[in-house]
């Protein structure tokens, strides 16, 4: 030591080493002082405060004694005892005093208000009580003086207490003043050293080339042990990243060097700022490998956030509670180094430099913290499309699967949210998460134009997942805006819009091919399996109104259903408006063009009524199935639509065996014309049942309610035109003609006896009983004969004016005399047409179509 300090130059560096202690041996003595100063000021503030609030308490707490007082005085001077009471209420106010100075020493003491008249009640009570009352004045002044005294001095003593409580903030304040002083002396000479260190400038010299010495040493130490520890480092992430879901044992350690390592990368780049391109690049180079180590670091600490539920699951928490650790210490570190960036930009150069951590300008900033959050909301993402994927053709299977929400919900709430920090709200965070994937999916789903079915069944399932959230004591606002922005309403709607375009679609198609069969008749008709003549329409038609209608149950709401129903039941009105129109355009065709037309209409039409009559027993089937299910409300607009439905195909049957005898009786017009005629009385009625029993031949292919109908309807459409001819005669050759008529009415009977039993046809015969009688009848006797038809079918007098003058043992004069006493007969009784209409109206009908 004394080598060293003989030489003069490190003399001097000693002395000012010295000089530079005892510069900071003071400044030490001034914080301390400062501290002090501080504290007393701040203890002085609180004393200060302390008494200031009790002196506002006392001012107030007089000032309201003061206006008690007041009011007291000018009561006494109110009241005709004020002499008495005068007294009174000084002896009650000395007793005030006392509980008021009590208040003011000790603390709190509850005033009794006594009024004055009270008072003199208790000291005047008696009429020997007025002699006392001299002395209960002194007693009263001695206490009233007494505690004026004790007011006075607690007064003083608050007075001076609260004086001495200002005199110390002005003291502190001086006190500060001077430390502040000191303070910008200290901070001069720390500033400008040279002004009091001659040799300053050779110890900042020496102090630098001793600190750029030891930087040295440890940056070429430290680039000599980089890759043997990037080796260890690289190895250990190696085995830690091949299995995921599993303990990590190595994950703080492996982040602890690297960040040491990534702390020396920012520094010594950040030094080589002012370097040539090529040394910065060699740099480079040389800690490529480590920012690789870095960059997979990263990608293995994004790979465990993707499986943070998995690890939750297999019971590895630890590795999830490490994990969150390291991204807030990266977190803290990048706010570090933001924080000093500012600094740098709001601040001066010379300034900024003067903080050694500006070195952390070359850090990369990391946001662990948001990429982990991120991460984690790709990967719930992930795990939606994945299962919207696996189900992609089968919507309903995918809302079926999504229990797994709730579940991962469950274990996030008990298990994952507790490695987090508050600050994350990680639960919230799932939560919204897989509201809004789930939003999207669902969305996504929506616009996929699903069928009818799913768009109820996801309805439902909206209904069941506000229900399972409540359950899970979700907070609305995380659940918030809705799934499908609260427009569940809106699938019903789509659902509905959804059945008339497919129900439309599907009836057109249905339509386009069925009339096409119906129109070119290529083949005879199919026949199903019991026999019968059909067509696959009315099967198809069962199936699509079969299949919305399960779907519509499967809702279990009954407006759906009903408005379902509706749906269905406007389609089939339109189906059985454009059989209706086929069938009279087809027969229109048949008659004004029979040339041209295509053979096989009538079994087409039998066909076509089986279809009918097929639609309505699945109807009626349909119907007695849904009524039980459906509630009242809605059971009445239901039946209706489905009635109304299951009458237009009963409609439509009726038009078919309609248009089915329309064509027979067409085929009969040559011989029909010959009724009644010259040729009539060789027999032209036996070719007429030879025709209804060549159509009638299809029986088997007919249901047999149909067949009984298509038989009703033949003999009614005979019976019309036979009578209508009849009417419409030429002059008959009697007896002839009558004898020709029963043995028609005999052969027609025989006919249709194959298929009706005797005494219905014989109701049906009655008419021609009575045409023969008032053909039979004598001009005398025709009114009688008249007169017992006209009691079962009405006047219908044009009808016996045609059979009169057809007669042909009546002349002109004959048949006017006839039915000018019919006439006044009928106008005599009153005679008017029966409540039932019979045959007779459907001929006068008939009648006039032909003669128009």
């Amino acid at each position: 030591m004394s080598l060293t300090c003989s030489h003069p130059a490190m003399r001097r560096s000693w002395r000012s080493s010295q000089q530079l202690g005892a510069i900071q041996l003071m400044k030490e003595k001034h914080d301390l002082e400062t501290e002090a100063l501080l504290s007393a000021l701040s203890d002085s503030q609180r004393t200060t405060k302390t008494l200031r609030e009790e002196n506002l308490q006392l001012r107030d707490r007089i000032r309201g004694l003061e206006g008690e007082l007041d009011e007291m005085r000018a009561q006494i001077h109110r009241s005709p005892l004020r002499t008495s009471m005068k007294w009174t209420f000084r002896e009650s106010w000395s007793s005030r005093k006392v509980q008021i100075t009590d208040f003011g020493l000790v603390g709190a003491v509850t005033c009794v208000h006594v009024s004055a008249a009270q008072a003199v009640g208790e000291y005047l009570q008696l009429p020997d009580d007025l002699i006392k009352i001299a002395a209960f004045r002194k007693k009263l002044e001695k206490e009233n003086a007494s505690i004026d005294a004790r007011l006075k001095s607690g007064a003083k003593e608050q007075l001076d207490a609260t004086r001495e409580g200002l005199k110390k903030p002005l003291s502190t304040r001086n006190h500060v003043q001077v430390l502040k002083e000191e303070m910008h002396t200290v901070d001069r000479l720390c500033t400008d050293p040279q002004s009091n260190v001659s040799t300053f400038d050779q110890i900042c010299r020496v102090s630098m080339v001793h600190r750029n010495f030891e930087q040295t040493e440890e940056v070429v130490n430290n680039l000599l042990e980089m890759n043997a520890k990037l080796d260890i480092l690289e190895e250990m992430l190696s085995m830690e990243s091949q299995e995921l879901v599993g303990p990590t044992s190595n994950l703080l350690h492996i982040h602890l060097h690297i960040n040491r390592l990534e702390a020396f990368r920012n520094q010594i780049m950040h030094q080589a700022k002012q370097a040539s391109t090529s040394s910065r690049q060699k740099l480079a180079r040389i800690f490529e490998r480590l920012s690789q180590l870095i960059v997979d670091f990263e990608t293995y600490i994004m790979d465990l956030a993707r499986n943070i539920l998995h690890l939750v699951r297999a019971g590895y928490l630890d590795v999830v509670v490490n994990l969150i650790e390291i991204a807030e210490f990266e977190g803290r570190e990048d706010e570090k180094a933001i924080a000093i960036r500012l600094v740098e930009k709001a601040a001066k150069m010379d300034a900024a430099s003067k903080f050694k951590s500006m070195q952390a300008n070359a850090r990369i900033i990391k946001h662990y913290r948001s990429k982990i959050l991120k991460t984690i909301s790709d990967t719930i993402l992930s795990a939606f499309d994945k299962n919207y994927d696996a189900y992609n053709r089968d919507p309903g299977g995918f809302l079926d699967n999504l229990g797994w929400i709730y579940q991962d919900l469950i274990r996030i709430e008990s298990d994952v949210a507790p490695c987090f920090p508050p600050s994350y709200d990680m639960y919230a965070f799932y939560v919204k998460e897989y509201h809004k994937n789930l939003n999207t999916t669902l969305q996504r789903l929506v616009g996929s134009e699903p069928e009818a079915r799913i768009l109820l069944h996801l309805h439902a399932w909206l209904k069941e997942y506000k229900k399972s959230m409540k359950e899970l004591n979700v907070p609305l606002e995380l659940i918030d805006p809705p799934l499908l922005n609260g427009e569940e309403q809106s699938l019903i709607e789509d659902h509905l819009k959804l059945i008339v375009k497919k129900l439309d679609e599907w009836s057109t198609n249905l339509m386009k091919t069925e009339i096409q069969e119906f129109t070119m008749r290529t083949t005879q008709p199919e026949v199903d399996s019991d026999e019968l003549y059909g067509t696959q329409g009315a099967v198809i038609l069962f199936q699509m109104v079969s299949q919305q209608i399960d779907t519509a149950m499967e809702s279990g709401q009954g407006a759906i259903l009903a408005r379902v129903v509706e749906e269905i039941s406007r389609a089939m009105r339109g189906i059985q408006d454009q059989w209706t129109k086929v069938v009279e355009a087809e027969l229109k065709k048949q008659v004004e063009k029979p040339d041209d037309i295509v053979p096989g209409l009538a079994e087409y039409c039998l066909a076509l009524a089986n279809d009918q009559m097929k639609s309505a027993d699945n109807t009626e089937g349909l119907l007695g199935k849904l009524e039980p299910l459906v509630s009242e409300k809605y059971r009445i607009p239901t039946n209706e639509k489905l009635n109304d439905a299951i009458d237009g195909t009963l409609d439509v049957a009726k038009k078919s065996i309609q248009t089915f005898v329309a064509i027979v009786f067409n085929d009969l017009k040559p011989a029909t014309k010959q009724l009644f005629q010259a040729a009539w009385y060789d027999g032209i009625v036996e070719q007429v049942i030879v025709t209804m029993k060549d159509y009638t031949s299809d029986q088997q292919f007919v249901k047999p309610l149909l067949f009984e109908l298509l038989v009703e309807d033949l003999l009614d459409a005979f019976l019309v035109t036979y009578l209508t001819a009849l009417a419409n005669s030429p002059k008959l050759r009697l007896p002839a003609a009558t004898e020709r008529i029963k043995a028609d009415i005999s052969a027609v009977f025989a006919f249709f006896g194959e298929f009706k039993p005797d005494k219905e046809l014989e109701k049906h015969f009655e008419i021609t009983e009575h045409n023969l009688a008032m053909l039979e009848a004598s001009k005398s006797m025709a009114f009688l004969s008249f007169w017992a038809f006209a009691k079962v079918h009405g006047p219908c007098i044009p009808f016996v004016d045609g059979l009169m003058k057809a007669r042909g043992d009546l002349d002109r004069m004959a048949v006017s005399e006839v039915m000018e006493a019919i006439k006044c007969k009928v106008k005599e009784e009153g005679l008017t047409d029966p409540p039932e209409p019979t045959i007779m109206k459907e001929t006068r009908c008939f009648t006039r179509v032909i003669a128009s």
